[in-house]
This record gives C-alpha cells, sequence and structure tokens, in this order.
C-alpha cells in the first residue's frame, strides 16, 4: 500500500463502534474507505453531512453529496443532512467523539498549525479551529515531512490552529502519542526503523521498551 493508505488504514483501529467522527481535508477523508463492513461509525462532515460513507463507484456519483473538501462520497441510509450552522453545533456542544486532521505543523507539546504558511496566500482557517477544541480526541494524519521539511517540531514556528490540542499523531513512518513529557513513540511503520524516525523528526522522541507495528 502507498503511504496515503497506510495512514488512513492506521486511523480506523482508532475507531470504535457508535462513534461520530469528522474528517479534515486530504489524507484524512481517505479513512471513509477503509473502515470495516462490520463496524458502525458515523462520519461528520461540517458542510452539513453526519453520515458519510467511503468515494462513489464510477457512474455511480451523486453530484449533491460530497464532503468539506468538495470530494463527492457517499451516504449511509441512515445519514443526517444540515446546514453549516447546525453541523458546527454539533462540534461546538462537544459530540464528536474523534476528528482526524491534517496539519502543516505540529510539535511536541500537542500544538497544531493547520491553516496559514507566513507570506502566502490562505483562504482562512475553516472549521479546524472549532474541531480542535470541540471534539474529544484529536489525531492528526499526515505525511511525516514536505518535500524533505521536516513537520514535527519541538515548537511549531507558523500561526497555530489550536494549542495544546492534538493527542496522538499518525504518519507514514510512524504512530506518536502526544503526553506531558513529549512526544512518544508507540508504533513504527514497516521497515523504518527508530533511527530514521528520529532523523526525521525535528522533536526529541521518547522510545519505550517495545513498540509496536502500524500493521
Amino acid at each position: 500500500m502507498d503511504a496515503k493508505e497506510l495512514i488512513a488504514r492506521r486511523v480506523t483501529k482508532e475507531l470504535h463502534d457508535n462513534m461520530i467522527v469528522n474528517l479534515g481535508i486530504g489524507i484524512p477523508t481517505l479513512v471513509a474507505n477503509y473502515i470495516p463492513d462490520d463496524m458502525h461509525v458515523l462520519m461528520h462532515s461540517e458542510n452539513g453531512i453526519i453520515g458519510i460513507s467511503s468515494a462513489p463507484k464510477e457512474g455511480e456519483e451523486d453530484k449533491d453529496i460530497f464532503n468539506a473538501g468538495n470530494d463527492l462520497v457517499t451516504a449511509v441510509k441512515e445519514a443526517f443532512f444540515c446546514d453549516s450552522a447546525m453541523s458546527f453545533g454539533f462540534v461546538r456542544r462537544g459530540m464528536i467523539d474523534l476528528t482526524v486532521l491534517g496539519a502543516l505543523q505540529v510539535d511536541e507539546k500537542g500544538n497544531i498549525a493547520s491553516w496559514a504558511i507566513p507570506g502566502k496566500w490562505m483562504p482562512g482557517m475553516g472549521g479546524a479551529m472549532d474541531m480542535v477544541n470541540g471534539a474529544k480526541k484529536v489525531i492528526v494524519a499526515m505525511q511525516h515531512t514536505n518535500k524533505g521539511i521536516k513537520k514535527i517540531l519541538k515548537k511549531c514556528t507558523y500561526p497555530l490552529t489550536g494549542a495544546g490540542v492534538v493527542d496522538m499523531i499518525i504518519t507514514d513512518l510512524g504512530v506518536l502519542e502526544v503526553t506531558k513529557e513529549g512526544l512518544v513513540l508507540k508504533e513504527l511503520a514497516p521497515t523504518v526503523t527508530v533511527e530514521q524516525i528520529q532523523e526525521q523528526t525535528e522533536a526529541k522522541l521518547i522510545i519505550p521498551d517495545v513498540i509496536g507495528s502500524m500493521i
């Protein structure tokens, strides 16, 4: 599997029956494609759908059913459609069990920067600020580096989306848990070593005696 599929499939291990889960733009949207058939999870999209499912098969697309990233999706039978204001009401009332977001930077304190690069035009923060403060758990799902530039830092240098809000980071190299002591390396991707993931991470990782595998 490629890097994006590896990340998305690993995220599904954090899902449980009857959760309401928000998927951010980019890699997080792929998670809906890998949810086990016997698991009942409602996927929330801030544009006003609770109950999105995987991407439609070719020839079965419905142009009126799309996620917050404007990608065409399908909807489960019990899907609920509403306006964006009500959708964000679910978030602000703490009804979202988990949000999965991409990021430009994350640091060892659980800070996340996901909306602006100084000097470059950006359309706005979108719903991420609400998600990181309203969801019960926050997972960042992203590739570990961007064209060789490290994204997991000692301290974010871009404007923050939220401070101290990230619980877990899942990348193509491994799984990191955010703790008060710092970033704990919980799992490694196949063929990746501790030395390799540390080399690609600015923050100093906490290495436990036992490290699991992502697959």
